[in-house]
């Protein structure tokens, strides 16, 4: 009966949007949610369905840091990000499914200029290779969107197909500044989009939040290692984590050394 409810939930949400303000500490800003991308949209406190995405931004990111988005989703991350980078900071969001993109771009003319970092939406999947992919619109959230071949079972099927252009962050980083943060929620394709950033990993060397599916852990965990990077389990206290072995779900990847002029920012 409860995945009945579910269900019936999921489909009255399609197309619903409400706008919601970010937690205080994110300065308020409202920003334009839809239960369509997740159930807990409708509660109007966002941190309650969020905590760790909030909590990683508030660990992360500084003033005047130039952050990437990967997976966008509706921009809870994006929009905290940019607040808590300031008006001297860059947050790029990267979101592949078109519906969604234009939840991101009318939250962006409600942004505060002054106090908040520009927000540059880009409408494309990351992977490890340009040209066009196909795209799987989930039959239940647009949180379980998908490229062919990847996704999970969240996702219940499939609603839409969609041909989308698919891009890599080593080609993004030709075009744009170079982040100090970049966060990775891509359904299953974390490893690809991580082979497509290898100039990102080895000159720009951010800070890595990432979803890693148990499937992808150990590709995941060689490219990172491979680049010098230490992993920890980003839903841990900070002062008790100690380096994995192997990528776990909620990934924090650090890199061992820092290039010159780069900030130390190791947690306390």
């Amino acid at each position: 009966m409860t995945k009945m409810l579910r269900t019936i939930a999921e489909r009255l949400s399609r197309g619903m949007v409400f706008p919601r303000r970010l937690p205080p500490n994110f300065g308020r800003g409202r920003i334009f949610v839809s239960p369509d991308a997740g159930l807990r949209f409708y509660r109007r406190n966002l941190a309650e369905g969020d905590a760790i995405l909030f909590k990683m931004v508030d660990e992360l990111v500084n003033p005047g840091d130039v952050v990437w988005d990967v997976g966008a989703n509706v921009g809870l991350f994006t929009f905290a990000s940019a607040n808590r980078a300031g008006k001297d900071g860059k947050v790029i969001a990267i979101e592949a499914d078109l519906w969604l993109v234009g939840l991101l771009r009318r939250s962006c003319e409600m942004l505060e200029r002054n106090t908040n970092a520009a927000v540059t939406v880009i409408p494309a999947a990351a992977s490890d290779s340009l040209g066009l992919a196909t795209f799987h619109i989930a039959q239940r959230a647009r949180s379980s969107n998908h490229l062919e071949g990847v996704g999970s079972t969240q996702a219940g099927g499939t609603r839409r197909i969609e041909s989308i252009v698919a891009i890599t962050l080593d080609w993004l980083l030709q075009q744009l500044p170079a982040p100090q943060v970049l966060k990775i929620d891509v359904e299953g394709m974390e490893h690809r989009v991580l082979a497509g950033a290898s100039s990102v990993l080895s000159t720009a060397r951010p800070l890595i939040w990432c979803e890693v599916d148990p499937l992808n852990k150990d590709e995941v965990t060689n490219i990172l290692h491979g680049h010098d990077y230490e992993l920890f389990y980003a839903n841990q206290n900070p002062a008790q984590r100690q380096p994995l072995l192997r990528a776990p779900w909620e990934t924090l990847a650090r890199p061992r050394s820092v290039r010159s002029g780069q900030r130390n920012r190791e947690s306390a």
